[in-house]
């Protein structure tokens, strides 16, 4: 790819990952390389299983892995969290520089933000080694306006009506 962008997919509406999902998807049939980090998801969700298929050109891959989602986390569980998640932070500046890689996603990486588990600049860095040529889509709930101002396109994914408000529980194949 010539030039590659930074992409922000925001909000408290359901989508950004699906939306992230679905930009690889594309990117692949075109035939870029897709790297999609998870942050602060569990150890087993469907769109690893999804992406099998394509598994020498779209990987995904989960820093800190565990078997909770991060909300049932306890405080010790978060910190002990935190401490696995930076030790393995390095492997994305490796990622951005290798090479191989056209399109970078970084899922939930707002969340991480937003939960301390990275920094504000640790994310400005890994903007800042992003090479020329990759495309870097960041997602995640309450992006910092600081990143917003740094990105080429930013999506605000807003709710407006959803079947959770009625007491229908995420369901497997859909929500995840």
């Amino acid at each position: 790819m010539e030039k590659g962008y930074i992409q922000i997919y925001t909000g408290y509406g359901k989508g950004k990952t699906t939306a992230a999902l679905g930009l690889g998807f594309r990117a692949v049939g075109n035939g870029l390389r897709v790297m999609m980090i998870q942050f602060l998801k569990s150890a087993h969700s469907s769109e690893q299983e999804s992406i099998k298929a394509f598994k020498d050109v779209f990987e995904i891959k989960r820093l800190a892995v565990h078997e909770k989602f991060f909300w049932q986390l306890s405080a010790e569980e978060k910190a002990d969290f935190r401490i696995k998640l930076q030790k393995e932070l390095y492997q994305i500046d490796e990622i951005l520089l290798s090479g191989l890689w056209d399109v970078v996603i970084l899922d939930e990486i707002f969340g991480a933000l937003s939960n301390g588990m990275v920094t504000e600049e640790q994310l400005e860095k890994m903007l800042h080694l992003k090479p020329e040529s990759v495309e870097l889509v960041l997602t995640g709930r309450d992006a910092p306006e600081r990143f917003i101002e740094m990105a080429d396109l930013v999506t605000e994914m807003k709710p407006i009506k959803h079947y959770y408000e009625k007491g229908v529980k995420s369901r497997k194949g859909i929500e995840y």
